[in-house]
């Protein structure tokens, strides 16, 4: 479920996705620093949105400085690290140690146990930190496993479990915007879950996978109905979005949250329709 919470190029300035840039490699440089080369290979841009989203909120000092690593080895980049930048790292870490965990029981993948098994050293190093936090998740994983292997079909129930660990992630701390940040990853969970449905729905159902759609696919209108659903979740986090005091890098955060968030779910659409098309006209 990675990949969803990314920027539009097309749609940026250039300073803007230096910017960027430059707190996604500080969280690559803080992954590497506490967690190793494993920890590393998590990397994702869907942390780098929490980082910019909790610095906006909060108003945090954040280093910037210019490195060199095997990806740019030639010449030093920019580099935007504070401490939502651990944070994330953290939880990161987390998230791919469920992805792991969760793609083992689905697809029986051995890379993806053996990695979830190197994960499980730093995921012990996590939960000394945010022990109450990682068992909330921990409930709400199970919970989400136990109602897929049970078949649920009410799409809904499922998408809310996801939203709520989201939610967990991006609540920071217990203080007035709490709500804010809780009701925007609840949404935005939702939205990055039936997303993800929405992309392997033909690879579940002949792989005898679970999928929340496994029902809703059998109509004519299926692509219609998930485009409503996942418009009204993305309107319910941009609404909460819209009320936290941010003003730094706010165009970047605009560009994920009304942009950014679509590109992969349009990409799917456009191949699927148009693999349609030529199976017609066959």
């Amino acid at each position: 479920m990675f990949g969803y919470i990314i920027i539009n190029k097309g749609d940026m300035k250039f300073k803007e996705f230096d910017i960027y840039h430059a707190y996604y490699c500080g969280l690559c440089k803080i992954l590497r620093e506490k967690y190793g080369l494993i920890g590393q290979m998590t990397l994702s841009y869907d942390m780098t949105f929490v980082i910019m989203l909790l610095s906006g909120l909060y108003e945090s000092e954040t280093e910037t400085d210019y490195c060199k690593c095997a990806a740019h080895p030639f010449e030093k980049h920019m580099t935007k690290i504070n401490e939502y930048t651990e944070y994330a790292a953290d939880m990161n870490i987390l998230l791919s140690y469920y992805k792991c965990k969760d793609d083992w029981v689905d697809n029986k993948k051995y890379g993806k146990l053996l990695y979830a098994q190197l994960l499980k050293r730093s995921y012990h190093h996590i939960e000394r930190k945010y022990g109450c936090k990682m068992r909330r998740i921990e409930t709400l994983m199970a919970r989400l496993a136990e109602k897929e292997k049970d078949g649920c079909a009410d799409i809904d129930e499922m998408s809310r479990l996801f939203g709520e660990v989201m939610a967990e992630v991006m609540v920071y701390r217990e203080d007035e915007w709490k709500e804010n940040l809780y009701k925007m990853g609840l949404y935005l969970g939702k939205f990055i879950y039936l997303c993800d449905a929405h992309e392997d729905i033909e690879k579940d159902l002949k792989e005898g996978n679970y999928n929340p759609f496994y029902r809703l696919y059998e109509s004519p209108d299926f692509e219609e109905q998930c485009r409503s659903i996942l418009i009204m979740m993305m309107s319910e986090c941009s609404k909460e979005f819209e009320k936290l005091p941010i003003l730094d890098n706010i165009e970047i955060l605009r560009n994920i949250i009304y942009s950014g968030v679509w590109y992969r779910y349009e990409r799917i659409r456009s191949e699927r329709e148009k693999e349609k098309g030529q199976a017609q006209n066959q």
